[in-house]
């Protein structure tokens, strides 16, 4: 099966939905996958339920820093922080660690709406002009791209896959809401799963 094509919205930006399911088209077990709260949260899980997504539940801030603590543990697989904006503006910190670290097998990609989708779709930072991408390069990222059209979209699965990191992306999509894709909400749930498809025995 082909991957998904990426569109764009009636407002002409990128769709979500879609862009997340074009990115994990085809995924194995070498990628290990951490959603940040709310919206990436439904975006990985309409993508597809993998046992080695894990999604943060209510955890703002904590997309980051747990993909920097898995890709420092899991040398051999890469690890995808997949998160909104609005979590990365509130935790720079966990952003800072990761670009200090340099992590080669640790990838960053941040939905950008340029609002806050879970408390009212307010306007952000970046909608007045903030740019996550040289706060990338600031902080020690050593690639990061900023996809704005539909063929950098579509480029990206490949780039994620490929990258010596650790890499950053800010992915400019539609502010329209996609909707609930609800997945596991159990954290016990979730940790033994990740950790048995890893063949981390149980304690």
């Amino acid at each position: 099966m082909s991957a998904p094509e990426v569109l764009k919205k009636a407002d002409g930006l990128i769709d979500r939905r879609v862009f997340v399911a074009n990115l994990m088209h085809g995924r194995s077990d070498d990628l290990l996958v951490v959603a940040g709260l709310g919206s990436p949260c439904y975006d990985l899980m309409a993508a597809g339920d993998h046992p080695l997504n894990f999604y943060l539940w209510g955890a703002m801030g904590g997309a980051v820093p747990m993909a920097v603590g898995l890709a420092a543990a899991q040398p051999s697989k890469r690890v995808l922080a997949l998160t909104g904006h609005g979590e990365v503006l509130m935790g720079l910190t966990g952003l800072a660690t990761a670009g200090a670290e340099g992590l080669q097998n640790l990838v960053v990609i941040v939905l950008d709406n340029g609002r806050y989708g879970e408390t009212g779709q307010q306007l952000t930072h970046t909608a007045r002009g903030v740019d996550l991408v040289q706060t990338a390069v600031g902080l020690g990222f050593k690639s990061t791209r900023r996809v704005d059209t539909l063929e950098e979209a579509s480029e990206l699965r490949d780039w994620m896959r490929t990258v010596q990191g650790p890499a950053f992306a800010a992915v400019h999509i539609s502010p329209e809401a996609a909707g609930m894709s609800l997945p596991p909400q159990d954290g016990t749930f979730l940790k033994t799963r990740f950790r048995e498809r890893l063949g981390i025995p149980p304690r």
